[in-house]
């Protein structure tokens, strides 16, 4: 799984699809598997008609987070003949290759972020184009996350999320399910190598194991440092 795969995809922009009602219980619906969707605070058939949007054949939707230091996370969907999958990449225009967080192929490929670095990449930078508000970008990049020690305010943060995309007030049980994780890697227990200056995953399935970035030169390795730590 590559992204110059994609080059001759039926590939759309999907950012029009944020403001459908149904999006974001069709987006993560694989992570509240159980739950009603209208516990986002929409009706089943709107969240089925995106999704049909989601698994088409003639249309696949990519949507752009831009970060800092120029990086960005692509969102590809991927709807081959037996089934769609999502892919996450981490790119920037100066790489050689791009960086796979992860994918729900038939080969699982996650978590592939720690919830600091998740929290890092909410705010937009200056003049931004593609998928702009914090809410929507914790959303779209909620599935890539697999981090068994979440802080309190984790839940917090994502019921604000939440309620701006249409969820009722009382929203707690729904954040907190889909703080468990993507149902293909679950969470994982994650450490700061301060030598490498990354994060590493001990999950089975995660691109994770070795620090985001090894073998970039110094330069490159230093502004993606920045891009994923909070503050920075």
């Amino acid at each position: 799984m590559a992204r110059h795969l994609y080059a001759s995809a039926p590939v759309v922009d999907g950012l029009p699809l944020l403001e459908e009602p149904g999006f974001w219980a069709a987006h993560l619906a694989e992570l509240c598997e159980g739950l009603s969707v209208e516990g986002f605070g929409v009706d089943a058939a709107d969240a089925g008609a995106v999704l049909e949007r989601l698994e088409s054949k003639a249309a696949w939707p990519v949507f752009t987070v831009r970060l800092a230091q120029g990086h960005s996370v692509i969102v590809h969907y991927n709807s081959g003949e037996q089934y769609t999958s999502a892919d996450y990449f981490l790119v920037h225009p100066d790489w050689r290759r791009d960086l796979v967080l992860a994918s729900t192929d038939q080969d699982r490929l996650g978590p592939g972020l720690c919830w600091p670095e998740l929290a890092a990449l909410l705010r937009s930078p200056p003049g931004a184009a593609g998928v702009t508000d914090p809410h929507q970008r914790l959303l779209l990049l909620l599935p890539v996350l697999g981090d068994a020690n979440v802080p309190a305010q984790a839940v917090t943060t994502l019921m604000d999320a939440l309620r701006t995309v249409g969820a009722p007030h009382d929203c707690e049980n729904l954040a907190r399910h889909l703080l468990r994780a993507h149902p293909m890697w679950g969470t994982s227990s994650w450490s700061y190598d301060h030598d490498e200056r990354g994060w590493t995953c001990d999950g089975e399935h995660s691109p994770r194991s070795d620090p985001l970035g090894e073998g970039l030169p110094d330069t490159q390795r230093a502004a993606l440092e920045r891009c994923l730590t909070p503050g920075k």
